[in-house]
């Protein structure tokens, strides 16, 4: 969980990671009839379309045992209990020391929707970290244990898995043609009320929050609150083109700050999970850092452009390809990279194996070398 010195910034729950106990029993709403698999005619209001989808959107409740969460529970974790305590003056429920339930059990909730009908659902992967138990409840009732498929915290998405057939479900849609600007809408289990939609617009694209190496979140104002964490972000086409994943706010609750992470990533995440439970990912063998204004200058630029090597890692492909201290990327296969960001993106979004063209310059002559990549071992390029 990354951290600011300003307002909060809160992933939005979990069951280490939670900020709320279930209580017990969710309140539901009629369910709908068919499954969202199309959106249906808009009208003046998004009556109809919410019907269809939000029998897909399921609330997730995790049990995590007593013993895991204060004795094995990761010291990254125990750190943001204790910064969440600090800044919201209450405790998290969760947090050693802290009562549980009966029985030495914790619990916490959150949110996720189903992509298939036979039981694949998608929801963040700090929701079901360290969970014993994963349940999940549709709109109808209905309740089934789940089976985690896997999580990528890099990204925070995980797939879960129930034996079930004929489930409503929804599909991703393009998030690269979205603008600001543009009309969402927000399902989740806000503080485990269960099945609530919010709308707003799409306040900014390509958003870093500083919560990871491939921040590029959808920033709305869609109201989201603790237990929206994996709900989908929806479009007036009924698509989901996000699965909210953070909030900022000084105070714990919605203020109109919400991030999701953009269909783009999260379906190519869901797809790499689906297969063996693991995200594959390309690797270089470098770090990296920005180009400074000096270092710019030197080379005759206006500004800073490319991502300059700081040190190339041995037996890696980066030294087999010949980079050396002091390279400055610029593009890969072609596309222009500006930022270390960007560079990490471009080559963890490739998989082991995969040949890459970079550009690159060294003492100010340019050249292009192909690069066969290893798997990714850290969070640098």
């Amino acid at each position: 969980m990354t951290r600011t010195t300003g307002p909060a910034k809160t992933y939005l729950t979990g069951v280490a990671l939670a900020a709320l106990v279930a209580t017990g029993g969710v309140l539901s709403v009629a369910p709908g009839a068919t499954p969202a698999t199309a959106a249906p005619a808009m009208g003046t209001d998004y009556v109809d379309l919410v019907a269809e989808l939000t029998p897909a959107v399921v609330t997730i409740e995790v049990t995590q045992l007593a013993r895991t969460a204060s004795a094995e529970m990761p010291q990254e974790q125990r750190d943001f209990m204790e910064e969440f305590q600090k800044r919201f003056g209450m405790p998290m429920p969760g947090m050693p020391g802290q009562p549980g339930r009966p029985g030495g059990e914790m619990k916490g909730a959150g949110t996720g929707f189903v992509i298939s009908e036979d039981g694949r659902i998608v929801t963040n992967a700090h929701v079901i970290d360290g969970a014993d138990e994963v349940t999940v409840t549709f709109e109808d009732g209905r309740e089934f244990t789940a089976e985690v498929v896997g999580a990528d915290p890099a990204t925070d998405i995980a797939v879960l898995d129930i034996e079930a057939e004929g489930l409503p479900f929804v599909s991703f849609g393009d998030s690269t043609t979205l603008q600001v600007g543009q009309n969402v809408i927000a399902v989740g289990n806000p503080f485990g009320l269960g099945t609530t939609v919010t709308t707003g617009i799409v306040s900014a694209l390509g958003r870093n929050i500083n919560a990871g190496p491939f921040d590029d979140f959808i920033q709305t104002d869609a109201a989201i609150n603790r237990g929206n964490s994996g709900g989908p972000l929806f479009n007036e086409m009924g698509q989901v083109i996000g699965v909210n994943t953070a909030i900022i706010s000084p105070t714990g609750g919605s203020v109109g700050i919400g991030f999701s992470v953009p269909s783009e990533l999260a379906s190519a995440i869901v797809e790499d999970l689906s297969d063996d439970g693991t995200v594959e990912r390309g690797w270089l063998g470098v770090r990296i850092a920005p180009v400074s204004d000096d270092v710019a200058m030197a080379l005759g630029f206006d500004e800073g452009t490319g991502v300059m090597i700081e040190d190339v890692t041995a037996d890696t492909p980066a030294e087999a390809a010949g980079f050396r201290k002091g390279d400055i990327v610029l593009s890969v296969n072609g596309e222009g990279v500006e930022t270390p960001r960007d560079l990490t993106r471009a080559i963890a979004t490739l998989r082991p194996g995969a040949e890459v063209d970079i550009t690159y310059l060294r003492r100010g002559e340019e050249t292009q070398v192909t690069v066969t990549l290893g798997d990714r071992s850290n969070i640098d390029a």
